[in-house]
């Protein structure tokens, strides 16, 4: 069965080691024994072949020559910084299985691609070996040497000499940037004992007394130990992903586990026992619960305290895993199950010696995240001497329960995103606003009937978006609400690099009618519509078989939606978006549809307004300071070579902290707050805000300064416009 889904523009990456290679050019002796496929994967790598060779919305065939690209992705895609696989290593593998790739996965055979991951993994396990042999000895972090840490474009070593000096320098450089990191979480420390203020009633006193070389040794086991622990399913995930994604970056395949994931993103609910985890900011081996869902199973059973550190999770009837050291994402899978079975955790208070650890049996249940959909409220804007009551509608992604609506449900009994944005209009309009300023930044996309439904609240009538699928068919979504239109007064829409999909169909149709500003900096720019199928054998897979065009025939795709009025661009010089993906997509244009604009937004104005915004955003604490943290963060590039030199590092990271410190107190002294004194006074700061912030549900947290910005200027640039 198939479903239409508009996934993010903002692909699931694919892991692999930080730092990675081998001694040797010849590694087959010590690979490990590969796994010998089951049925359901064979045909499910099958069923992935021939949905890729006949339904993909290119029509490029899955032959010899697609084989040999879909080949050199995987490379690409275990080893993105190339320094994992030696040159001989592609050598060998591409004479190998070049010719023979594709045919090999129609017939389900991923007996190479399981090859090439096990090779993987022993140049990973060889390299985490010398690494910590490497820091067994009297490392120099004061050296005239350099490194290029962003190696994606590069060449591939063709010596065991050549990468082991690479792989000695990336060591090195590491341990420089942890040294540096103790230096400054010292200095928090210090800042906290003595303004115990800064931390706001929480425990963020570090005190680190492990060593550089113990911290990165003890990082180095736990990639290895997650490496061994990676199930047969997450290697085929790897070899089918890589297959996908030569198409276009939006076709995927999910392992079972991401599959879930998936269906959580879209739906937002899970089954669980309702608590939010991280990473222990004291120790990373230790998974902690930060927030604990009210009526969700550990909340009522009144065992599970906010804090506790995760020791270990046992399925129901099995053993008790060890789960210290184990990722976020393995935990939740472990905790993550069907509804009505039970898990037991391990669980103890920081600080507090195992003895102490509590075990908690706990069953599973559906956990609503309803703080997670659209959010309403109402900002007062001063405005030409009197106060405008703007409505603000902060849409995170056009979510759909897709398996309610499958199981008949009344729409009155899930969650989708038109439903929420209605009953979000109708309470802002019932408190008299003067003007709506939708949110779509950094949304990254979701349900195509959706967006077409949230357009009908806006659009009066007429067509909202065109599709063309892969026989250049074009099915036109058109508004069928009879006329109606919920919103009829002054808009804005609020757009940025993050907005993908969905979201820019959202934007360009109101765009293309002039029924609002469209206000921020350029979209994301995917332009192509994915059905999700549920029914491979084992996961399931996103598949490219459309493309959709504005009303003017005008494609999103690769070019994203221009904004009428630019703002500060927080991207600014970030390699992010469909124009940075690998094989994207064309940009293209089909006939226009017969569509009438209810507004128009001239030239002229366009043009007044954009020069009146710029003149405001040179003038605004919060414009000026995101823009400072541009130029600061071009300081750093990852592209060019950085010294491998403790003094030298230290004293780019102390000018970078200079000119942050500066920006914030500039900003700060604008808006009569007392500026820090130090850097390290201002992180601690930082540090707690933050961790005050993350325990709090996201509907409950205050607004940053610098995002409320948009929300403000994007309001005042609708009100403008209508002078």
């Amino acid at each position: 069965m198939s479903k239409q889904y508009l996934l993010s523009g903002l692909s699931v990456a694919v892991a692999g080691a930080v730092f990675a290679s081998s001694f040797s050019s010849i590694a087959s002796a010590a690979d490990r024994a590969a796994f010998e496929p089951t049925p359901e994967q064979r045909v499910t790598a099958r069923q992935v072949a021939i949905l890729l060779d006949r339904s993909h919305y290119t029509k490029q065939a899955l032959n010899e020559e697609m084989g040999a690209k879909i080949l050199a992705m995987y490379f690409d895609k275990l080893d993105p910084n190339r320094t994992l696989f030696l040159q001989s290593d592609i050598d060998e593998f591409t004479q190998k299985y070049a010719q023979s790739y594709a045919e090999r996965l129609k017939r389900g055979d991923l007996t190479a691609g399981i090859e090439i991951f096990e090779r993987y993994r022993t140049r990973s396990n060889e390299y985490y070996d010398a690494a910590k042999a490497f820091l067994a000895t009297d490392v120099n972090l004061n050296t005239n040497q350099s490194i290029v840490l962003d190696r994606e474009d590069a060449q591939r070593f063709t010596s065991k000499q050549e990468q082991l000096a690479y792989w000695q320098n990336q060591t090195a450089y590491a341990l420089i940037g942890i040294t540096l990191s103790q230096e400054d979480d010292k200095e928090k420390d210090k800042a906290y004992l003595d303004n115990p203020e800064l931390s706001r009633g929480q425990d963020l006193v570090k005190a680190e007394s492990r060593t550089p070389v113990q911290i990165l040794t003890n990082r180095l086991n736990r990639q290895q130990e997650q490496l061994a622990r990676l199930k047969n399913d997450e290697i085929m995930e790897h070899i089918l992903d890589a297959a996908t994604s030569t198409y276009d970056p939006h076709s995927n395949y999910y392992a079972p586990v991401q599959a879930q994931d998936m269906q959580i993103q879209s739906s937002l609910q899970l089954e669980g026992i309702g608590v939010s985890i991280r990473p222990d900011r004291k120790n990373p081996d230790y998974i902690r619960i930060i927030s604990i869902v009210d009526g969700g199973p550990a909340a009522t059973s009144g065992q599970i305290r906010a804090n506790d550190l995760i020791l270990g999770v046992a399925q129901e009837g099995e053993e008790m895993v060890d789960t210290i050291g184990f990722t976020t994402r393995e935990i939740v899978a472990l905790i993550r199950g069907k509804r009505g079975t039970s898990v037991t955790i391990k669980v103890k208070q920081p600080n507090a010696p195992d003895s102490q650890a509590r075990t908690v049996t706990l069953v599973r249940d559906v956990i609503k995240q309803d703080e997670s959909g659209v959010q309403h409220r109402v900002v007062e804007l001063p405005y030409e001497g009197g106060i405008k009551k703007v409505g603000v509608i902060e849409i995170p992604s056009f979510y759909l329960d897709f398996k309610a609506r499958r199981e008949g449900l009344d729409v009155s009994e899930y969650r989708s995103v038109s439903a929420d944005t209605e009953k979000a209009i109708k309470a802002l309009n019932a408190q008299g606003i003067d003007g709506l300023v939708v949110d779509l930044r950094n949304n990254p996309g979701g349900s195509l009937d959706e967006v077409a439904k949230m357009l009908g609240l806006f659009i009066k009538e007429g067509p909202l978006v065109q599709i063309r699928d892969n026989r250049g068919n074009v099915q036109i979504y058109t508004d069928k609400d009879g006329g109606k239109q919920l919103y009829q007064g002054d808009l804005s829409v609020l757009i940025n690099l993050g907005s993908a999909s969905a979201s820019e169909i959202f934007a360009a149709a109101i765009q293309d009618y002039g029924l609002g500003l469209i206000v921020g900096s350029t979209t994301t720019g995917k332009g192509s519509a994915q059905s999700q199928r549920d029914d491979v054998a084992l996961g399931s897979m996103t598949i490219t078989q459309r493309k959709f065009y504005r009303v003017n025939g005008g494609s999103t795709q690769n070019k994203g939606v221009v904004p009428d009025i630019e703002l500060v661009n927080i991207y600014e010089g970030m390699e992010f978006g469909e124009r940075e993906y690998k094989n994207p997509l064309p940009w293209d244009t089909i006939k226009s549809t017969n569509f009438v604009a209810e507004g128009k937004y001239s030239q002229a104005l366009l043009n007044t307004l954009s020069e009146q915004s710029l003149a405001r955003q040179a003038q605004d604490p919060q414009f000026i300071y995101l823009s400072k943290l541009n130029e600061i963060r071009a300081i750093d590039d990852d592209k060019k070579p950085v010294d491998i030199n403790l003094d030298k590092r230290r004293a780019k990271i102390k000018l970078i902290e200079e000119k942050t410190l500066a920006a914030e107190n500039a900003r700060r002294q604008a808006t009569g707050e007392a500026p820090y004194l130090t850097w390290s006074i201002y992180q601690a700061s930082q540090d707690a805000i933050a961790e005050e912030r993350g325990a709090m549900k996201e509907n409950e947290r205050p607004k940053l300064p610098e995002s409320e910005a948009y929300i403000l200027e994007a309001a005042r640039l609708m009100f403008d416009a209508k002078k």
